[in-house]
C-alpha cells in the first residue's frame, strides 16, 4: 500500500470527514512526532530501550513501543542498527521525507492561506471495483494532498498542486486526469469551497484542539514537558494534515485555525527548551556513517 503521510494508511477513511478528533495518544502517531523532533535532520540511531523509557512519560507501555518500532521497520520506516547487544533504530529515506513533509506543514505552511492566487487543481478519475484498494490508496493519499470531493470522480484542491508522483506511483497515468482551472461563471470559488470541504467540520477540529491546550489541561496531567511537547505535536499535527488549507478569504473572519495556531507555537516555545533538556539525559543515540544514513 502507498504510505506518504504519517498515519494515513490507518486513519484515512476515503475522503469522509469523522468526528473532531481526541487526543492522539497512537504509538505510531507519537512516534512519528518523537522522531519528527528528535531524530530528523540528524544523521543518528537511537536506542530502544530509551524510546521506551521517554514513552512511558505518556503512558504507553514496552509493548506497544516494541511493537510500533517493529512494524514501522518492516514497513521501510525505520532502519535496525545494531551495537553490542542493543538494537537502535534510524530513519530510512523514505521515512525522513514523511517527516520532512510534515515538518513544512508544521512550522511553514501555517494554518491559514492567505497567499491563495485563485487557482484551483482538479484531479479526475474513475476506476472499476476490481481496483477498489487502489482507488482508495488515491482518494487516500489526495486527501492528504489537502483535495475535497468536489462531485462523483472529480476532486479538488486551492493552489497547482503536484500530484504526479501519487500517480505514477499507484500506476494510474492512463486512469487519471489533472487540470489547473480557475473558477467561472456562474460558479464561485466560495460555491467549490461549500461543496468540496466540509468547512463546519474542520472548524470543529480546532475548536477541540483549543479545548485541550488553550486551557490547563495536558499541561497539568502529562508528568513534564517532554510528554507535553510529544502530546502537543502529535495534535497539532494531526490537525494540519486533516486540512485542506482553504483560502482565507473564503473562511469566517473567526476562523479557529488562526488562533490554534498561535497557542501551539507559544506551547511548542514553551516546552522545546527544557523538552530537550529532559531527552538529552535520557535518549541514547549511535552516530551513523553518514553513507548509512542517507541510505547510500
Amino acid at each position: 500500500m502507498t504510505f506518504r503521510g504519517p498515519v494515513l494508511s490507518e486513519e484515512a477513511s476515503g475522503g469522509e470527514a469523522g468526528p473532531p478528533q481526541s487526543p492522539s495518544t497512537r504509538p505510531q502517531s507519537l512516534m512519528f512526532s518523537f522522531l519528527g523532533v528528535y531524530v530528523l535532520g540528524r544523521d543518528v540511531a537511537v536506542y530502544s530501550g530509551s524510546v521506551i523509557e521517554v514513552f512511558a512519560r505518556l503512558g504507553v507501555t514496552e509493548e506497544a513501543v516494541r511493537s510500533t518500532l517493529t512494524r514501522m521497520a518492516k514497513r521501510g520506516l525505520l532502519a535496525r542498527h545494531r551495537s553490542g547487544r542493543r538494537t537502535y533504530f534510524g530513519l530510512t529515506p523514505h521515512a525522513a521525507g514523511v517527516l520532512e513533509d510534515g515538518r513544512r506543514r508544521v512550522w511553514e505552511t501555517g494554518a491559514v492561506n492567505r497567499d491563495w492566487d485563485g487557482a484551483w487543481t482538479l484531479v479526475g478519475f474513475s476506476l472499476p471495483d476490481s481496483r477498489r484498494n487502489t482507488r482508495h490508496d488515491l482518494r487516500s493519499q489526495l486527501i492528504w494532498a489537502g483535495f475535497g470531493l468536489l462531485q462523483s470522480g472529480m476532486w479538488i484542491a486551492p493552489g497547482v498542486k503536484d500530484v504526479g508522483a501519487i500517480v505514477a506511483e499507484l500506476g494510474l497515468r492512463d486512469h487519471v486526469t489533472v487540470l489547473t482551472a480557475r473558477a467561472a461563471g456562474p460558479t464561485e470559488s466560495a460555491d467549490l469551497v461549500r461543496k468540496a470541504f466540509d468547512t463546519g467540520q474542520i472548524a470543529a477540529r480546532y475548536h477541540a484542539f483549543l479545548d485541550r491546550w488553550d486551557v490547563p489541561g495536558p499541561q497539568a496531567t502529562l508528568p513534564d514537558d517532554l510528554a507535553r511537547q510529544l502530546l502537543l505535536h502529535t495534535d497539532w499535527l494531526q490537525l494540519v494534515r486533516q486540512d485542506p488549507h482553504l483560502p482565507a478569504g473564503h473562511l469566517p473572519p473567526d476562523w479557529p485555525a488562526i488562533r490554534a495556531e498561535q497557542v501551539f507555537h507559544t506551547l511548542a516555545r514553551a516546552y522545546e527548551r527544557p523538552a530537550r533538556d529532559l531527552a538529552d539525559g535520557l535518549l541514547e543515540v549511535v552516530t551513523l556513517p553518514r553513507k548509512i544514513a542517507s541510505g547510500a
